[in-house]
């Protein structure tokens, strides 16, 4: 029964406080709220600029602020698991101050491409990095279920996998991205592709095209289509709308997982009246059966944000054999993020003229 599956990571037995680098609008709406939920003790934070830093530690109560990496690393070592939460192209510039073996959650994408994530994971070699990157929608209780469900054979051989997205997205909320020459694939859908990885493999190409949009004007890419190649059995594809205008009546953000024997429909509810939201929703249907839906024990948002760092501690601790998102396994999904841009420029086959 798909009730059964385990849908949240254990907590750790014995965690260590978290040291923050990075204060922004992620660490206050979905770090904090999660560590708390999860009984994870915050014990520091830093961050480029002094005042935000300074900010967060009084609005969440946590003892200390550290004028820099270097500082708190030195006074801390690896008492703490540190929360790398700063923009792609500043993790080269964090990780080397860190301690040698300390634990560290890195945010997601693993660096702006290919390259700097292959920097990335280099540089947690060298130094014995326990680093995992926080990819949390494939913890998200849906994510969890799902995964389980199809390696556990309940909907037989996996045939179909499709996510498909026709939202509105109101990107004025991330000013940030505007000068960004890679903007859908590499921050929003790759959660998509991460999970599209845990749930039904890595595929062994892609072809991609993601374009701009006149309504979000400014922006360098808001829709996608990817097609994954995964032989002849599985198909993958994903298609993604971030500026639908027609409201929420024909709005539409899912997982669509099929197999011999059943499906599953995953509803990504934080996609609707972003950030309000909805509920996430897991359906099941076997074969000739009727569907069901399955009850959940969070969402996304901000639930699945407390399985990577459960799942850093108890790697740090002993408690897990591996990172189920570690930096390892987040440079395949780089890779694959590096492919469809890669495809991108790969031009469609001519028609034939008479």
């Amino acid at each position: 029964m798909i009730e059964a599956y385990v849908q949240d990571w254990p907590a750790p037995g014995k965690p260590k406080p978290v040291m923050l680098i990075g204060a922004g609008g992620i660490v206050r709406d979905a770090h904090l709220p999660a560590y708390a939920k999860a009984g994870l003790q915050v014990h520091a934070v830093t961050d480029l600029d002094p005042r935000r830093s300074a900010d967060l530690a009084r609005d969440f109560n946590i003892p200390q602020v550290f004028p820099g990496v270097a500082d708190a690393a030195k006074a801390l070592g690896t008492s703490v698991v540190y929360d790398v939460a700063v923009p792609p192209d500043a993790i080269t510039r964090v990780l080397p101050d860190l301690p040698d073996g300390a634990a560290v959650l890195i945010q997601k994408p693993m660096g702006a491409d290919l390259v700097q994530a292959r920097a990335i994971r280099q540089m947690c070699r060298d130094k014995g990095l326990k680093a995992a990157v926080n990819f949390q929608l494939r913890f998200s209780p849906m994510m969890m279920a799902a995964r389980q469900a199809v390696a556990g054979g309940l909907i037989g051989d996996p045939l179909e996998l499709e996510v498909h997205l026709n939202i509105f997205t109101p990107w004025h909320l991330f000013p940030f991205l505007r000068p960004m020459p890679r903007v859908e694939l590499l921050v929003h859908s790759i959660h998509y592709l991460d999970s599209i990885r845990a749930v039904f493999g890595t595929p062994k190409g892609v072809f991609a095209r993601s374009l701009p949009d006149p309504r979000a004007p400014g922006l360098a890419q808001t829709r996608t289509s990817v097609l994954m190649d995964y032989g002849d059995l599985r198909r993958g594809v994903m298609s993604i709308n971030h500026n639908h205008q027609g409201g929420r009546r024909f709005q539409s953000a899912w997982f669509r997982i099929e197999g011999t024997q059943g499906a599953m429909m995953v509803k990504l509810g934080v996609c609707f009246d972003y950030p309000n939201g909805e509920a996430d929703e897991l359906w099941f249907c076997p074969n000739g059966g009727a569907w069901r839906q399955v009850p959940l024990t969070g969402s996304w948002f901000i639930e699945a944000f407390m399985g990577p760092m459960r799942n850093l501690q108890r790697f740090d601790s002993g408690e897990d054999a591996g990172l189920f998102s570690g930096v390892e396994d987040a440079f395949q999904t780089m890779a694959l993020v590096e492919a469809c841009f890669a495809a991108m420029s790969v031009p469609g086959i001519p028609l034939e003229q008479d």
